[in-house]
């Protein structure tokens, strides 16, 4: 009935992660469906390849950011 609901009147995604300032990825709060932001800013869907990116992203992110703090 949910998939139903999204095919009839398209997904309603909502934040699930941040994974940077302008790349962040986004679940379906009626499906589930999971998706990214990509390069060009186009939401695609979220492969086992792009999740592994988007975690090694937000780990270069991190230590970027708090190396940031300290030096300040």
């Amino acid at each position: 009935m949910k998939r139903f609901f999204c095919s009839l009147f398209g997904h309603h995604y909502s934040v699930s992660k941040k994974v940077t300032l302008h790349i962040k990825e986004y679940k379906c709060i009626h499906c589930g469906k999971q998706v990214t932001t990509d390069v060009s800013g186009n939401l695609s869907t979220l492969t086992p390849e792009l999740e592994d990116i988007n975690k090694t992203l937000e780990n270069i992110f991190q230590k970027r950011h708090r190396a940031a703090k300290h030096a300040a």
